[in-house]
C-alpha cells in the first residue's frame, strides 16, 4: 500500500497532532538509535513536546555529547546554521523556541540584505548596459546625420548645377539667322 506525500503543516486536530507526535518521536529515536549502531556515531536527540515535556535519547552519556557539541560550535556564527533555519521555516513555527525564531529572524535579515545587494548590482550592471547603448546609439546618430548634412550638400549642388546648366542653355538660345529686311512677325 502507498501512502501519499504528507503537507507539512501543523495538524489542527489535537488527537491527530498528539498521535503523529508520539509515532513520529519513536520513529526519530529508532533511526537515531540505528544511525548510532550501524556506524558507531555519537548521537543525542532532543524533544520538547507542544506541553513543554522533555523527550531524549543519547547513544552516550547525554552530558558528554553536549558538552562536545559546545565545544565544536564556539565561535561558531550563528549564520552557518541558515539552512537548518530556512528548513524550519518550510514547517511550522510555532513550535520554536524564542532562540530558535531570533535565529531565523537575524539569518532572513542576513539572506534579505544579500538579496538587496544582488539586486542593487544587477541595476547598475543594467544601468551601464544601458548606457553603452545609448553612447552607441548616439554615435550612430551622429554618423547617419553627418551622411544626410553631406548627401543634402550633394544633392543641392547637383541641384544647382542642373538649374545653371538649364540657365545656361536657355541663355544662349539665340535666334543667329541673318535676314535682310524687316523681321518676321512671331505669333
Amino acid at each position: 500500500m502507498v501512502r501519499g506525500k504528507v503537507q507539512m503543516k501543523k495538524i489542527e486536530d489535537a488527537t491527530s497532532r498528539q498521535v503523529t507526535f508520539s509515532k513520529r518521536r519513536t520513529g526519530l529515536v529508532k533511526k537515531a538509535n540505528e544511525l548510532s549502531v550501524l556506524c558507531d556515531a555519537q548521537v543525542a536527540v532532543i524533544v520538547f513536546s507542544q506541553n513543554g515535556r522533555l523527550y531524549e535519547f543519547s547513544s552516550s552519556d547525554m552530558t558528554k555529547i553536549l558538552e562536545r557539541y559546545h565545544e565544536c560550535t564556539k565561535g561558531v556564527p550563528a549564520n552557518k546554521f541558515g539552512e537548518d533555519y530556512i528548513q524550519l521555516l518550510e514547517q511550522n513555527v510555532s513550535s520554536c523556541s524564542y532562540n530558535e525564531l531570533k535565529g531565523i529572524e537575524e539569518q532572513l535579515q542576513i539572506s534579505l540584505q544579500r538579496i538587496r545587494q544582488r539586486k542593487d548590482q544587477l541595476y547598475k550592471e543594467q544601468i551601464e548596459q544601458l548606457q553603452s547603448q545609448e553612447s552607441s546609439l548616439v554615435k550612430e546618430n551622429a554618423k547617419l546625420s553627418a551622411m544626410w548634412q553631406r548627401e543634402k550638400k550633394t544633392s543641392q549642388k547637383q541641384q544647382w548645377g542642373a538649374e545653371a546648366e538649364a540657365a545656361s542653355s536657355h541663355a544662349f538660345e539665340v535666334d543667329t539667322e541673318l535676314f535682310i529686311g524687316l523681321p518676321k512677325q512671331h505669333c
